[in-house]
């Protein structure tokens, strides 16, 4: 009975999203009520209500509470977030990151230097926007070489939806740490080793993308707002008018170290290779924390951009109420997918599959294939890897229970993560973005964008694989 429970839920999420095209907050909002109503246990510790009434509205409660105490996790950091973004791109900080990556590594080595853009810039910007910043970079060479503009746009690409899915505060990874917080995941570990995971992946991705661009020769078509005169504006962009590498940097740096430091120094006390007061441990808790960090770098990069734009306050908060905008609405679908898989969690998965399996536990690799296969099902059903990331870690979260894990559940979350990559096609809106952004056809885009992400995803599974073989992490 778990188990059709279950499904229906996910059946639920699929049907409404992807055929009858309903919001993904009320689809996951409403899958979350029928789990609740619908479960084979009680919900709580409380005497089960005798009424089919009194249990609806049973599972109604649970249901906004479960969605308010996920957004009371992740509501300030994702707001933070599209706040760092929103000033990134406004004062020409990512331009100057990409425009030193370039001059660095040279023309010769331009696809690195987008792919290693996207990749440092998709850590606090969304998919999209990284995308929309970096593809005029992209078209601009094309124009300057006149070849290779399939490599040059999945290099963008490819190297913002690795993070975009393994790194937070983006809101899948960051919602996929609070899922799998109970299995011993925290935030700072997710950082790290999530961005180093997506390494490998990363330099195989340009691979693929050189192989593409080798059999596709895609011409530079005229595309919405970016016209050929508004390529060479770009072209021809004075660097001095953009703020300074190392503070265009900052917003981007500054939360991971603090975050990554804090979790690094509380690890080393742990095992005793240091030894801090008391003062001192709550010191590096209050800068590592997430809220705080990300506070630092959102006051930052807005003050940034106050002096490039010359803002006044008032002319400042009105730059970044789109962001604020934007933010709510991720909020509002992330802390829906939160109460949908804590109320999956309630009834009774972990423990059913438990009685199956008898006592033995799953083989981890078994788990990891797993919780991959999750991800990729509901991406390519539904299009979203930000809920296919939600609904297959808060899956995973409730399949594991409290059964004892042989390996760092680190590795579950980047399986998720890669997974979550795998097939973008009509559905997706990320498939659009590169399609109509990039002037590529629907077919260009299956043949580059689609393949590049299948890749990224059997790659950094067979990576995970490999690694939580050979250092299991518990």
């Amino acid at each position: 009975m778990p188990f059709l429970v279950l499904v229906i839920g996910v059946l639920i999420v699929v049907t409404a999203i992807a055929l009858l095209r309903i919001h993904p907050f009320v689809a996951l909002l409403v899958a979350a009520f029928v789990v609740g109503v619908l479960s084979p246990k009680p919900l709580t510790d409380d005497p089960d209500p005798t009424s089919a009434g009194r249990r609806a509205v049973q599972a109604v409660e649970l249901t906004t509470q479960e969605l308010g105490a996920t957004a009371a996790g992740i509501a300030v950091v994702i707001a933070l977030a599209a706040i760092i973004g929103q000033c990134l791109m406004e004062s020409g900080a990512a331009d100057k990151i990409t425009r030193r990556l370039l001059a660095l590594l040279g023309e010769q080595r331009a696809p690195a230097a987008l792919l290693g853009s996207g990749y440092l810039l998709s850590i606090p910007v969304f998919f999209d926007t990284v995308f929309f910043l970096l593809v005029p970079l992209a078209r601009a060479l094309r124009m300057r070489t006149g070849a290779h503009y399939a490599l040059y746009v999945m290099a963008v690409a490819g190297g913002a939806a690795i993070t975009h899915s393994l790194v937070p505060p983006t809101p899948g990874p960051l919602l996929m740490v609070d899922n799998l917080s109970g299995l011993g995941l925290d935030l700072g570990t997710a950082l790290a080793v999530g961005f180093l995971l997506g390494l490998p992946p990363a330099a195989i991705a340009l691979l693929a993308a050189q192989r593409f661009d080798r059999r596709m020769d895609i011409p530079l078509r005229e595309v919405a707002g970016s016209s050929h005169e508004q390529l060479e504006e770009v072209v021809r962009r004075d660097e001095a008018l953009l703020p300074g590498f190392l503070a265009s940097l900052t917003p981007v740096l500054l939360p991971v170290l603090l975050i990554a430091g804090a979790t690094l120094l509380e690890t080393l006390q742990r095992a005793a290779v240091i030894d801090l007061s008391d003062a001192m441990l709550g010191w590096v808790a209050f800068l590592g924390n997430k809220n705080l960090a990300l506070f630092l770098a959102a006051l930052f990069a807005a003050l940034l951009l106050k002096r490039q734009k010359s803002l006044s306050l008032a002319g400042l908060a009105g730059r970044l109420e789109p962001a604020l905008m934007s933010a709510g609405v991720i909020i509002l679908i992330t802390s829906a997918g939160g109460a949908f898989g804590r109320m999956l969690a309630r009834v009774g998965i972990a423990e059913a599959l438990r009685e199956a399996a008898g006592d033995g536990a799953l083989m981890p690799a078994a788990l990891l294939v797993l919780a991959w296969g999750l991800a990729v099902t509901m991406k390519i059903a539904q299009g979203s890897g930000t809920v296919s990331m939600i609904t297959a870690s808060a899956m995973t979260a409730a399949i594991v229970g409290d059964s004892p894990l042989s390996i760092h559940p680190v590795y579950l979350y980047a399986a998720i993560g890669f997974g979550s990559m795998v097939f973008s096609w009509a559905n997706d809106s990320g498939f659009w973005v590169v399609g109509k952004m990039g002037g590529l056809t629907e077919k260009e885009t299956l043949l580059t964008w689609t393949r590049l992400l299948i890749v990224i995803g059997v790659a950094g599974l067979v990576e995970v694989l490999i690694l939580s073989f050979l250092f299991p992490g518990r």
